[in-house]
């Protein structure tokens, strides 16, 4: 896959990037060194090969040393919520933001 300078130019406005000429240049080129190095690792034949679920998993059987999923903390919803201005049902009422 290799990009042109008029993808450049659509993904720069989708992302509402405002790009120089230099810049729009320079990130055709990173992007397509990039795509050929996602092609690179897709040209890589994985057959028979199973993926990972941990990287650790290839040193053997390791127990990670995760701390036990304890609750440690009282709860205190009424005392975080006594300063709210609006609340229903137990939550927080905030202004509706997204149309």
């Amino acid at each position: 896959m290799s990009l042109t300078a008029a993808d450049i130019d659509r993904l720069a406005n989708l992302a509402r990037l405002g790009l120089q000429p230099e810049e729009r240049a320079r990130m055709l080129t990173q992007l397509n060194d990039f795509f050929g190095v996602v092609e690179q690792m897709r040209a890589v034949d994985t057959t028979g090969i199973h993926p990972l679920a941990h990287p650790v998993a290839v040193i053997g059987d390791i127990a990670l040393r995760l701390r036990p999923d304890l609750v440690s903390e009282p709860n205190q919803r009424e005392l975080n919520q006594r300063n709210a201005p609006a609340l229903e049902n137990g939550l927080f009422l905030v202004p509706k933001v997204i149309e």
